[in-house]
C-alpha cells in the first residue's frame, strides 16, 4: 500500500461517497479500534463506506490491484478479522439501517447493524429473530457464522430464519441470494462466513416476542457446584423448547441481589430465559431452585431488549479477550469435573466457562440443510478468558487451553465458527463437517483467487 501511487488513491477516493482513511489521517487510529484489544492491526487504508455502490467500488479497487480485504461489521469477530495489516478494510459501520415490514413479518438489515440496531426497531412493533446475547455483536458476522442466542430453541438459528442477502461478489457485482436465486450462494452464506463476499443488506423473518419476556439469574455458590451442574444436564434432557438455561461459571459480579460475602467468589448462574410469563413457567423454575441452595435470585417479567444487553457490561470493548470452545452434544461427568476445576483456578476475575443451551429448533434440521451444520448441538461451550493486562497474556492463554484440552475427549468433534481465534486455522474443516467439500467447491465458483481471505477461510476447491 505504500508503495501505490498517490494520483490512484486520489482518483479511487472520488469514487466513493463515504470517507477514505489512510495511516496519517485523523480518525485513523479510532477507526482501526474493534472489541478484541489483543489485536493491533495497521490497514493501508480503510474505506468507511457509505451503501452498497462504496462497497462494490471498493471490492473491485482491491481487486484490480490485488490488496488483501478485511470486512469490518460490528468488529466484535474474536479473532480480529474485521481488521489487516496493509491491505484495505470495507469498514459497513456506516450502514446500520434497519427496517420493519409489520404486516409482512419481515426485516431488512444493513450489513453493520448491531443486535442493538436490530432489536430496537423489531421490538417496536412487538417482534423479534433469533440473535446472540451482546447488543453490540455486528449482525453481520453473526449471521454468517450461523447465530444462536435466547431465541434458538423456539426459533432455530439466526440463519434459519435468514430469508436472502445481498452479496456483493469478489468481482463487484451485486447479487441477491436466497432460496429461488443463487441458491448454491444462500446455501454458503447460512454459515459459511465471510468468504463469499460482502453482505449489505439482510431480510429476516420475524417472530411474536415480548415486549415482555421471563428472564433472570439464580446463582449457587461454587460448593455446590457438581450437584448444581449434574441437575442442570437431568433437567435441559427433557425441556420443552418455550424454555432455555445458559450455565456459566465465573467469579460474582457485585450484583444488587446477592450479598456481598458472595461478591468476587466463584459461583454457578444459571440463567432463565421463557418467551412465556412468569406463572406458565412457575414448575420449570422451581426445578432450577431445586439444583442447590441458592446464594441469590433475580427472576421476573423483563423487557425483551433489556435482556439483549444485560451481558453487555461482562462484555464492553477494550479488554484482551482469548477463546477457546468444543460443541457438546452432551455434558459427561468427566466435563463437569473439568469444569469445576478449572473454573477454581481462574487467571482473571473476568474470565468464565459458559455452557450456551442450544437444542430444540434449532436442532430440527438435517446437517446439510445450510452450511452450518451442527444439528446435533446440546450445548456451545466457550471458555472467555478476559484480562487487561498484556503482562497476563501467557497465563490466560495457557489456563484456556490447557481447559479445552482436558475437555476434548468428551466433546462432538466440531466447533461454532464463529468461536474460532486467529491460530485456529486447522480446525476450520472440522467446523463445517460434511458440508465443508461443498463449501470449498463453491467458493471456487463465487471468489476463486480468493479475494476475500481475512475470515475463516474456506479455500476453493
Amino acid at each position: 500500500m505504500t508503495s501505490m501511487n498517490i494520483g490512484v488513491i486520489n482518483d479511487f477516493k472520488t469514487k466513493l461517497r463515504g470517507t477514505l482513511l489512510q495511516p496519517s489521517d485523523t480518525g485513523y487510529d479510532e477507526a482501526r479500534q474493534i472489541w478484541n484489544a489483543m489485536i493491533d492491526r495497521r490497514p493501508g487504508l480503510i474505506v468507511r463506506c457509505r451503501g452498497t455502490s462504496d462497497v462494490r467500488v471498493a471490492v473491485r479497487f482491491a481487486r484490480e490491484h490485488d490488496i488483501p480485504v478485511a470486512v469490518r461489521g460490528g468488529g466484535h469477530n474474536i479473532a480480529g478479522n474485521a481488521l489487516c495489516d496493509d491491505g484495505m478494510v470495507i469498514d459497513l459501520s456506516g450502514m446500520r439501517a434497519v427496517h420493519v415490514d409489520r404486516e409482512g413479518k419481515k426485516a431488512f438489515v444493513q450489513g453493520g447493524a448491531t443486535l442493538g440496531d436490530f432489536d430496537h426497531e423489531a421490538q417496536s412493533h412487538g417482534l423479534a429473530t433469533p440473535l446472540g446475547i451482546n447488543s453490540t455483536t455486528g449482525v453481520g458476522g453473526l449471521t454468517l457464522g450461523g447465530g444462536f442466542g435466547w431465541l434458538s430453541r423456539k426459533y432455530g438459528l439466526t440463519v434459519d430464519n435468514l430469508l436472502s442477502a445481498d452479496i456483493v461478489t469478489a468481482d463487484g457485482d451485486l447479487l441477491r441470494a436466497r432460496a429461488e436465486q443463487c441458491s448454491d450462494l444462500f446455501w454458503a452464506i447460512r454459515g459459511g462466513g465471510g468468504n463469499f463476499g460482502v453482505a449489505t443488506m439482510f431480510e429476516f423473518r420475524l417472530h411474536e416476542v415480548g415486549p415482555e419476556v421471563t428472564t433472570g439469574l439464580i446463582v449457587f455458590p461454587f460448593s455446590q457446584a457438581k450437584q448444581v451442574l449434574t441437575r442442570y444436564r437431568d433437567l435441559v434432557n427433557g425441556l420443552s423448547d418455550d424454555v432455555s438455561l445458559w450455565a456459566v461459571l465465573r467469579q460474582a459480579p457485585p450484583l444488587p441481589f446477592l450479598p456481598p460475602e458472595v461478591h468476587g467468589k466463584e459461583v454457578v448462574v444459571i440463567a432463565f430465559f421463557s418467551l412465556l410469563p412468569l406463572d406458565a413457567v412457575n414448575t420449570e423454575l422451581d426445578a432450577v431452585r431445586g439444583f442447590g441452595q441458592a446464594c441469590g435470585e433475580h427472576v421476573g417479567a423483563t423487557p425483551y431488549v433489556a435482556w439483549q444487553q444485560a451481558f453487555d457490561p461482562l462484555l464492553a470493548p477494550g479488554s484482551r479477550n482469548y477463546w477457546k470452545s468444543h460443541n457438546l452434544d452432551r455434558l459427561a461427568d468427566e466435563a463437569i469435573d473439568a469444569l469445576i476445576r478449572f473454573v477454581g483456578e481462574l487467571p482473571t476475575p473476568e474470565c468464565e466457562i459458559f455452557l450456551g443451551h442450544i437444542g430444540g429448533q434449532a436442532n430440527r434440521l438435517p446437517p446439510e440443510a445450510t452450511a452450518y451444520p451442527h444439528r446435533n448441538v446440546i450445548y456451545a461451550m466457550n471458555v472467555h478468558t478476559r484480562w487487561t493486562d498484556p503482562a497476563d497474556d501467557d497465563k490466560c492463554i495457557s489456563w484456556a487451553r490447557a481447559f479445552f484440552a482436558a475437555t476434548a475427549p468428551y466433546a462432538a468433534g466440531s466447533v461454532y465458527i464463529n468461536f474460532l481465534t486467529q491460530e485456529e486455522g486447522d480446525r476450520i474443516a472440522e467446523a463445517y463437517g460434511g458440508n465443508y467439500e461443498r463449501l470449498r467447491q463453491i467458493k471456487a465458483k463465487y471468489d476463486p483467487r480468493n479475494l476475500f481471505r481475512q475470515n475463516q477461510n474456506i479455500m476453493p476447491a
